[in-house]
């Protein structure tokens, strides 16, 4: 927060000096937002339960673990899709507490129609900018785990820039993470799982690299892409040191 309280202005807030909108390099682009007629009911059943509305961030008192009134290791999923791992990998920790960032609405509602069904209590959703929001909502040293899977590749090099995975993100992403806390990350894009390599192994808070597929990530609608198309999956972890 700045001298007065007020956090940054968020992306798509941010304003040149002469008032008009900033042209920011970010690391997602926004969809389709038409909901089917079942994402449609998921969000009339559960979006003012368990999706934070955009907003809501700027107050001053806003604070993710508030989210869900008690004290838990907080866990930080960035680009949820459509919610297949986060509903499985939450499940399995009802005592930790997940937050999950995607701005892709209708795999918001998606994801808040599979966290109905599994009758869920620990999971909240949020779809402002995820660098924004770790850097700003997220106290350094508090994470229990960061979960990165299949971000968009922007396999075109001219847009490379737009990677999520790049050394000042990981610089920042580290300092967030508790000690002994893991980063799960993982890509069917070869040679972003090389950035990712690079990146990552350079971050001096970081130990780890490439390891076997973790078992307790479910296949995804976008493993099963990658798959059908001969890509690689490649499975990262580190550990804050």
């Amino acid at each position: 927060m700045n001298q007065d309280g007020v956090r940054p202005a968020r992306p798509h807030h941010k304003l040149t000096e002469d008032g008009r909108r900033l042209q920011e390099v970010l690391t997602y682009a926004r969809r389709g937002s038409r909901f089917t007629p079942r994402q449609q009911r998921a969000w009339t059943a559960y979006a003012e339960r368990w999706w934070v509305p955009d907003e809501a961030v700027d107050d001053p008192g806003f604070s993710l673990p508030r989210l869900f009134g008690r004290e838990a290791p907080l866990i930080v999923e960035i680009g949820s899709g459509i919610g297949e791992s986060t509903v499985e990998l939450a499940a399995a920790r009802p005592d930790h507490d997940v937050v999950a960032f995607e701005v892709w609405r209708p795999g918001v509602a998606e994801t808040l129609g599979r966290i109905g069904d599994a009758g869920l209590t620990n999971v909240r959703m949020l779809s402002v900018d995820a660098v924004w929001s770790l850097e700003h909502l997220v106290e350094p040293g508090s994470l229990a785990a960061l979960w990165i899977f299949f971000p968009d590749p922007w396999h075109k090099v001219r847009h490379h820039k737009r990677r999520l995975v790049t050394p000042a993100f990981a610089e920042m992403a580290a300092q967030r993470l508790a000690l002994g806390a893991e980063w799960r990350l993982a890509t069917d894009w070869a040679d972003y799982a090389e950035q990712m390599v690079e990146v990552l192994d350079a971050e001096p808070l970081l130990t780890g690299g490439v390891v076997e597929r973790w078992a307790e990530r479910p296949v995804t609608k976008f493993e099963r892409r990658g798959l059908a198309a001969d890509r690689h999956i490649v499975d990262l972890a580190y550990v804050r040191s």
